[in-house]
């Protein structure tokens, strides 16, 4: 900061007489005025000088910042507008924050929790201002905000009523994947904050819905990894710039999995009700998708004019987006102790629950204005289904298992007819996978990478309750998606992977070169961090390693990581120019957590996984 010095004469008498200015004085040198003082006026007017000089000198030079705590990050700081808040209000934010933090979770005799009402009387109350602290406010106003940010950054972290603890990364694996997070962070940092996706080789970005979904995608990451300083960051943008009033058309599941999971994870997780308000706002501006004549909902909608639609390029909604809601419209009812959102997602189960099935298998395809599946759909565990099944048995265990128990029976009776239809097993190496039934009865040896989630969910179900044969298929699988990994030079999968049905093939597991990209996709992984989650079998943990080593010797570039078109050379992968925000908020998660030495970091019979790895709470209630 620059000041500028106002320039003060100083008149002083040089005898008894009265001093009479005229031309020929003004034009005197000041070196000849100085000279006609007595030694006394000299004497005194260096002591008033440097009076003033050390007036100055304190009460208007003030340290700048060291240069060297923020040069690096003022270069890329994509933040360096945000405006600081008056100071008023940044203080009383302190003092009420500080509040929070003295609100004791449970009585004197380890009693429940204080019920939200008991938190926000207490937020509510006048603080004592005569406490010590808050007296140095009028005498030092720069400790203030010193003090503030301080007191921000603890509640952010670990103050808050209901924030969860975790303690970073406890060995070399998680470390590793600590620092792919910090380096893919720091290139969409610096070309793309803000944006949806970061393009890492043309140092650019790629927008969707324009709501910053890798910041919003990697909430919970960032604060499961105990990156503190990224966190806060990610918060400031959050509750400075994500905002839903603009003219965008964005997809319902899309969104809803990503946004709406994303903020209520973080919500869960720090204790922070600011994530919680921006969630209520997004959830009431979804709500029009559901104004369907059949109560499907429409898959796209504008949050800025409010009116939903069907997709562009299709009447019908994709089976897996109409299915794969609930869990967080479910959470964000219960949270905001609104059941508007819960019921409008919960009207959508009945409805699929009610519909004609083949063996529990659903066509990917489903009409919101008739309420009807496509008439000779694809059958499939991939695309536009997956999540489908994901979520039965998903909800099933975010009430407790104590509600919605036609959910569960639907996914028991679904993955009876995965068994029933769907499995097959390669004539020479006995690999187990799953097919896909084209115009809902020919079968097809294709499996979608995105398949490979079905071995945990199998092998969670299996936790709860789930039959044998559950078990049993969970292992194979398993193995098999492995396989596509391991069966490629690079030691990565591919999109799709097709398998040797009657010797066509020289190979039992080979791949097409339009499907021979790796989208950085998670996928695998989450599978994989189940099992070791629920055997604490360190197997897992072996081959995800190699995985993670494949991801980081072709993927990782100078600005990021990237997805590649080719999994068949090493020599010529492609790349593809995207990060995808998955990346950071569901592959590096996984890995982060299947590497860790505690296998209950997240407590399976406490949270619960969305489709975009996002935990949400187990509640009876």
């Amino acid at each position: 900061m620059t000041m500028k010095m106002e320039h003060v004469s100083v008149t002083l008498p040089v005898s008894n007489e009265p001093l009479i200015v005229s031309s020929v004085a003004s034009r005197k040198s000041l070196k000849r005025h100085w000279n006609q003082l007595s030694r006394f006026q000299k004497n005194l007017a260096c002591i008033l000088l440097a009076g003033c000089f050390i007036f100055y000198i304190i009460f208007f030079m003030r340290p700048l910042d060291d240069p060297s705590q923020s040069s690096d990050v003022a270069a890329i700081d994509p933040m360096e507008h945000i405006q600081i808040a008056p100071f008023k209000e940044r203080h009383e934010r302190v003092i009420a924050q500080s509040v929070v933090k003295e609100v004791k979770l449970t009585d004197s005799e380890g009693n429940a929790p204080a019920e939200e009402s008991q938190l926000v009387n207490a937020v509510a109350q006048q603080p004592d201002t005569s406490q010590a602290p808050l007296v140095l406010v009028h005498e030092e106003p720069k400790e203030i905000v010193d003090n503030e940010e301080n007191v921000l950054e603890e509640n952010h972290r670990v103050a808050l009523p209901g924030a969860q603890d975790f303690k970073g990364p406890t060995n070399d694996r998680q470390r590793a994947v600590v620092e792919a997070f910090k380096h893919s962070w720091k290139g969409y940092k610096e070309y793309a904050w803000g944006h949806d996706n970061l393009k890492p080789i043309s140092m650019g970005f790629s927008d969707w819905f324009g709501l910053g979904l890798t910041i919003v995608d990697s909430l919970d990451t960032l604060y499961i990894m105990d990156l503190q300083d990224e966190f806060d960051e990610a918060r400031t943008w959050v509750e400075k710039y994500l905002k839903f009033d603009g003219n965008r058309e964005v997809n319902l599941f899309e969104v809803t999995i990503r946004v709406v999971g994303g903020l209520l994870s973080a919500y869960h997780l720090s204790g922070d009700r600011m994530f919680l308000d921006k969630a209520i706002d997004l959830g009431n501006r979804l709500l029009p998708c559901f104004d369907s004549p059949s109560g499907i909902p429409f898959s796209d909608v504008n949050i800025g004019s409010l009116t939903a639609h069907a997709p562009k390029w299709s009447p019908d909604s994709s089976t897996s987006e109409v299915a794969t809601l609930q869990l967080e419209f479910r959470d964000l009812s219960r949270s905001s102790e609104n059941p508007v959102f819960e019921k409008v997602a919960a009207r959508v189960n009945l409805k699929i629950h009610e519909l004609d099935k083949n063996e529990g298998l659903v066509p990917i395809f489903i009409n919101a204005n008739t309420g009807q599946f496509r008439n000779f759909a694809t059958v499939s565990l991939g695309a536009r289904a997956d999540s489908y099944y994901e979520y039965l048995l998903k909800q099933w265990l975010q009430t407790g298992k104590k509600k919605d128990d036609f959910l569960v029976e639907d996914y028991q009776l679904s993955m009876r007819g995965v068994l029933n239809q769907l499995v097959r097993t390669t004539p020479n190496e006995k690999h187990l996978y799953i097919g896909e039934l084209i115009n809902g009865k020919d079968f097809k040896p294709k499996m979608d990478h995105l398949t490979c989630y079905l071995p945990g969910t199998l092998l969670l179900g299996y936790k709860n309750g789930m039959p044998k044969t559950h078990l049993r298929l969970a292992t194979d699988l398993l193995e098999t998606c492995y396989q596509t990994y391991m069966k490629q030079p690079t030691q990565l999968a591919p999109e799709i992977t097709y398998f040797n049905v009657n010797g066509e093939s020289e190979t039992d597991i080979y791949v097409k070169t339009n499907d021979a990209h790796n989208l950085l996709r998670p996928e695998f992984i989450e599978s994989l961090y189940y099992f070791y989650a629920i055997t604490g079998n360190r197997t897992y943990q072996d081959m995800g390693w190699t995985i993670f080593e494949a991801f980081n010797r072709y993927t990782k570039v100078k600005n990021g990581y990237t997805s590649i078109g080719n999994v068949k050379s090493p020599l010529n992968t492609r790349p593809r120019d995207m990060m995808e925000s998955f990346w950071l908020g569901e592959t590096l998660k996984y890995f982060y957590l299947l590497f860790s030495d505690d296998r209950n970091e997240i407590d399976l019979d406490k949270y619960v996984f969305n489709t975009e790895a996002h935990p949400l709470p187990i509640r009876e209630d």
